[in-house]
């Protein structure tokens, strides 16, 4: 299996990482000939895959079928970020389809998550340390990076109320979709940076602030409970919708920009496969493929609404040049900080030097080196 980020067709990208999937590939039985030609076991493991996948498969109700101009199946999962349930919807659609592609609603800076395990996933979403604050500030900047922080707040606060790490059900499809032979692992997201500093960009100085309080004083109890009743709509975009509902050009940057990414992601994977030749005498022969996207429910709308239509993919990757308002509030945090800063380490030299002068043994110093200042 090949894991890659699905990039966007004005520009190529690399994969992140490999995996080969000789872990999934049938022995050959004693019986048979063992000396199969790479043609001929390429050719085995397809039909053994085709004989697998189902032409009307019993798929979860959370399931999206779409159909390229090409014939090319794309099932799209809709999913809970902290649902039980949909990783097993995930787990179920990649096993009665196997499909050749699987979309996931990931970009390369947070891939880092298919390896963890749950355990180190939950102590990573709860520990907001000022090291990652620090690493979120280069990485985006200083408002983009700080609104990171602030989301990652949010995720914390729902893996505290249930005990459960985010993307459960992008590990299940990594995992299912190695057992698949020839399937590749496309991740199919806006990268992050681009998306927060897009966000950031949308709003004015007092929005900002006025989101930043909303994150910051975030407490309601959550339950399981709450979680499945949120399948229609993803829980954390839900929270996000409920928050941002006064601020159109967040929902803008966040939710509608990357349907559009998404969609695009899907459509570059849903192409048709060109079979191996025995030979270049042998005419190509091409079949339409069959992919698998695993996304937020709270996505599934926006990529059946624009599957159809033409997509600018460039628009959506540009950041804008920083308004005159975004820099005047930069430069005043900025002297903001540095001055409490200032004022900060005055007031504890102060405060030392005086506790200090106060001691006895200073005291007594003080008094002999005055008494043995010569008078004039």
């Amino acid at each position: 299996m090949e894991v890659e980020e699905q990039p966007p067709q004005e520009a190529d990208g690399e994969p992140v990482l490999t995996s080969g999937a000789s872990g999934s590939v049938p022995r050959v039985l004693s019986g048979e000939p063992q000396n199969l030609s790479d043609v001929d076991a390429f050719n085995l493991l397809l039909e053994m895959k085709l004989k697998r996948r189902r032409e009307q498969p019993n798929l979860p109700r959370t399931v999206t079928q779409l159909v390229a101009e090409d014939g090319s199946r794309v099932y799209v999962v809709g999913t809970a970020h902290f649902s039980d349930d949909s990783k097993r919807d995930v787990v179920k659609t990649i096993r009665e389809v196997q499909p050749d592609v699987v979309v996931v609603e990931l970009c390369q800076y947070r891939v880092s998550m298919l390896k963890m395990d749950e355990r180190t996933l939950l102590r990573e979403a709860r520990e907001v340390s000022l090291e990652k604050l620090q690493q979120a500030v280069r990485q985006n900047g200083l408002m983009s990076g700080l609104m990171q922080m602030l989301l990652l707040k949010v995720s914390a606060h729902i893996t505290e109320q249930l005990g459960m790490a985010p993307g459960g059900e992008f590990r299940e499809a990594f995992k299912e979709a190695s057992k698949v032979p020839f399937c590749k692992f496309h991740l199919g997201d806006r990268p992050i940076p681009v998306t927060f500093k897009r966000a950031i960009a949308a709003l004015s100085f007092w929005q900002k602030v006025k989101l930043a309080w909303g994150l910051c004083f975030l407490s309601d109890p959550i339950s399981k409970d709450d979680v499945e009743r949120c399948k229609q709509k993803d829980l954390l975009e839900q929270m996000m919708a409920e928050m941002i509902g006064e601020f159109p050009d967040l929902h803008r940057t966040i939710v509608a920009e990357r349907d559009v990414y998404l969609t695009h992601a899907l459509r570059q994977a849903a192409r048709r496969l060109e079979l191996p030749r025995a030979s270049e005498a042998e005419p190509r022969k091409c079949v339409p493929s069959v992919v698998v996207g695993v996304v937020g429910m709270g996505h599934v709308p926006g990529i059946e609404k624009n599957w159809s239509t033409d997509l600018n993919i460039q628009e959506i990757m540009t950041i804008p040049p920083p308004s005159i308002s975004g820099r005047v509030s930069r430069l005043a945090l900025k002297a903001a900080f540095f001055g409490l800063l200032g004022y900060g380490l005055y007031w504890m030299g102060r405060r030392t030097v005086n506790l200090v002068l106060s001691l006895p043994t200073m005291q007594y110093c003080l008094q002999r080196a005055s008494e043995a200042r010569p008078r004039q």
